[in-house]
Parts: C-alpha cells; sequence; structure tokens
C-alpha cells in the first residue's frame, strides 16, 4: 500500500493554512501513530519517505516553473503561498517528523536537490527495506489449442476499429 503525503496534509498544510484547528492537528498526531502501528501489526510494512530540498532549491525550481510556460501549471496559487510561510512549513514538518516517527514506522529522510540521485537513493533503500527472496515457479507447459471444425472467427465490423495512424 502506498500513501502519498496528502496523508499527512493535516499536519502541514491545513495546519500551516489554517484550514484546521490546532485541536484537529493534536488529534492526527494522537491517531496517526496508533493506526500505522495497527497496519504494521497486520502484516503491512509501513515505509514512510520525507524529500528535502533546500529553500535555494525551492525558490529555483518555482521560479523555472514561472519561466516555462509548460511547466506553469504546476504552481498553484497554494504553492506560491507556501514559498511565503517556507519557515511556517518547515517548522510544521520537523514537529510532524518528530510526533509521527516511531520504531514500527520510522521516516526516511532522502536528500533531494538533485532528484535523479535522490529518486534511485529511495528507490535503493526501499529494495534494502523488503525482506525478499527466491520466488519457485513450476515450468510452463503451454496446451495445445481445442480447434473446433464449425468455428469461423467472425470479422470485427468497420465503425468499432481504432483507425490506424502509425
Amino acid at each position: 500500500m502506498l500513501f502519498d503525503r496528502s496523508w499527512y496534509n493535516r499536519a502541514g498544510v491545513e495546519r500551516v493554512m489554517g484550514f484546521c484547528t490546532e485541536a484537529d492537528v493534536e488529534e492526527f498526531f494522537r491517531s496517526v501513530p496508533e493506526f500505522e502501528r495497527m497496519l504494521v501489526r497486520s502484516g503491512i510494512v509501513l515505509l514512510k519517505y520525507w524529500f528535502s530540498i533546500t529553500d535555494e532549491e525551492q525558490a529555483m525550481r518555482f521560479n523555472m516553473r514561472i519561466a516555462d510556460p509548460l511547466k506553469q501549471w504546476k504552481l498553484s496559487p497554494m504553492d506560491v503561498e507556501s514559498r511565503r510561510r517556507w519557515e511556517d512549513y518547515t517548522h510544521a514538518k520537523e514537529d510532524m517528523l518528530t510526533r509521527t516517527h516511531i520504531p514500527e514506522a520510522p521516516w526516511w529522510v532522502v536528500e533531494a536537490v538533485d532528484k535523479k540521485r535522490a529518486r534511485l537513493n529511495c528507490i535503493h533503500h526501499l529494495l534494502e527495506q523488503i525482506p525478499y527472496g527466491t520466488v519457485e515457479h513450476p515450468a510452463v507447459e503451454l496446451p495445445a489449442r481445442v480447434r473446433h471444425a464449425d468455428y469461423i472467427r467472425a470479422p470485427i465490423p468497420a465503425e468499432m476499429h481504432v483507425p490506424s495512424k502509425y
């Protein structure tokens, strides 16, 4: 099972932007560790990664999006406002990492200024966390096809075909 960061929005975006109360945030912090423990007890391997970039890298990425018409759609009004509130978001992230980092489901921070290396490092780490071994596969034999003398494959009506463009 994979969660994206929106699962933790209560502790980050919602908190910083005022979309929830501090009581809501405290309930989140009370509930999340117990919920994550329940998942782990049920046999789910729960891995939590935080891709971390610097203030300077975020500014550079946002400026690249502003300058590139093909990437401007990636920059929402919420993103623009988050830039102004960098320190508030950083504080909220630090609090969230501390309060939801549990032995059963620890946080792993990936240095992500270099996107390609960050992804490769994360994939490598993730694969090291999953116990796996050789899986025995029985030999597969393709059986002879049964043919019926009275069967004729029906033609597909022309109006049902996707035009061949390539």
